[in-house]
């Protein structure tokens, strides 16, 4: 089947070589360090830091966020380097359920205000704890049906803000141009293959708004990536500040 034909339709088979529990050690390493040049390149997280976090930070002067599946732990510590450039103090709890990303993120240079933890956000919802700001990166096309509601589900319960999920935006422009931009990054790395992969299994804006509950928004985070969006009403911040 050409690749044309693939992007008609998400691809739920295919799978990234770096979720294999077999996939080379080296190289997966390797995935990792190069994931903050693809995140600063496409992913568009200062903007929407300006967009949702920022305003949220002046309100308050201080608040909390988690990573979900936070992978390298680039945008844990971006996010976290952002606020304080502001004058404000973000703490920033990065998880993720692979050992692996665990390890690689835990042994990177410190930043302020970041932890890192091996856990599903469900163990987080489990001890009872909230965040001012739930968000993830490019882990929604990584899930099926069933783990999609999970972590939505998860987000609403641990998250007394906003939830910002980001991932990519399936298209043919999107796959052509990844794939002609970014084959460098793939040498000795999974980076563009399993790039490719991401963007056949991730969703379209409609396909992504048909799928979420409807207190669940959809919106462009630039031309790659669709940002799915989650506020916590505000009388339930009240009743929950007066309890």
């Amino acid at each position: 089947m050409s690749p044309w034909g693939s992007l008609q339709h998400r691809d739920l088979h295919s799978v990234e070589e770096m979720d294999r529990a077999d996939c080379d050690p080296q190289r997966l390493n390797k995935t990792y360090a190069r994931f903050p040049v693809v995140n600063r390149l496409l992913s568009g997280w200062h903007g929407t830091y300006c967009t949702y976090v920022r305003p949220l930070l002046a309100e308050k002067g201080a608040a909390s966020l988690l990573d979900i599946g936070c992978g390298s732990g680039d945008v844990a510590r971006n996010l976290a380097l952002w606020a304080q450039r502001d004058g404000f103090r973000l703490e920033v709890t990065a998880i993720d359920p692979d050992e692996r990303a665990y390890l690689f993120a835990s042994r990177a240079i410190p930043a302020a205000g970041v932890t890192y933890r091996q856990a599903h956000s469900s163990e987080l919802v489990a001890e009872g704890r909230t965040f001012d700001v739930v968000m993830s990166n490019h882990i929604l096309h990584h899930l099926d049906d069933a783990q999609l509601a999970g972590i939505l589900r998860d987000s609403e319960a641990l998250c007394r803000g906003v939830a910002l999920h980001n991932d990519l935006n399936r298209s043919n422009v999107s796959y052509v141009l990844f794939a002609a931009g970014f084959w460098p990054l793939g040498v000795g790395s999974y980076i563009c293959g399993d790039g490719l992969v991401s963007i056949k299994r991730s969703y379209t804006a409609s396909e992504l708004e048909s799928t979420v509950p409807e207190h669940w928004s959809v919106d462009r985070n630039g031309p790659w990536h669709n940002l799915l969006v989650h506020r916590r009403p505000k009388s339930t911040e009240l009743r929950e500040e007066r309890a």
